[in-house]
């Protein structure tokens, strides 16, 4: 079963991002806290929308999708990006993780949005080939670009603002 994720979700989440990271390799930079996971979800302006997937029989969660809207200038639409899914080794091969993508691609034609992105490490094999096989193609033709630390830093130190703007403004407009 698939539902939308509630506060008391918060520490089972962040539990399973932790375990994402560690699959993937990453676990010294997962460093996101429950506290801003909760805010990021539940705070006044949440900035990402969460699903979790329970098992049918206990249901205890056993996977999460964790996505925010974007938007295509190409086609004039909002779209959905995920940001992570993931479900526990044990409950893999039950269906959890077409049943999260599914319920994330009925948002997308609920709402009218025209795509539902997201990117997969090179060597995750296994989750490329799920991926290939419920239909998703590979966007080979781009790169993923990341500003972090030093470089976003020394980057944003160059900005020209113009009088009267500031982030706030700029984020809300």
């Amino acid at each position: 079963m698939i539902r939308a994720a509630l506060p008391a979700d918060v520490p089972e989440i962040h539990s399973m991002i932790r375990e994402l990271a560690e699959y993937e390799r990453e676990l010294d930079s997962a460093r996101a806290t429950r506290e801003q996971l909760h805010d990021a979800l539940f705070g006044a302006d949440p900035a990402v929308f969460g699903l979790i997937a329970q098992d049918d029989t206990t249901g205890a969660p056993v996977g999460f999708a964790l996505w925010f809207r974007n938007f295509s200038t190409w086609t004039g639409t909002h779209g959905v990006y995920l940001e992570d899914l993931f479900v526990r080794p044990q409950a893999r091969g039950g269906g959890h993780g077409k049943a999260l993508l599914a319920a994330l691609a009925a948002i997308c034609v609920e709402r009218g949005y025209e795509r539902f992105e997201w990117a997969v490490l090179d060597w995750n094999e296994p989750s490329i080939g799920f991926y290939r096989a419920i239909g998703a193609l590979p966007q080979d033709e781009w790169t993923v670009q990341r500003l972090t630390g030093k470089a976003l830093g020394i980057l944003a130190e160059q900005a020209e603002v113009s009088a009267g703007v500031n982030s706030e403004a700029t984020l809300s407009n």
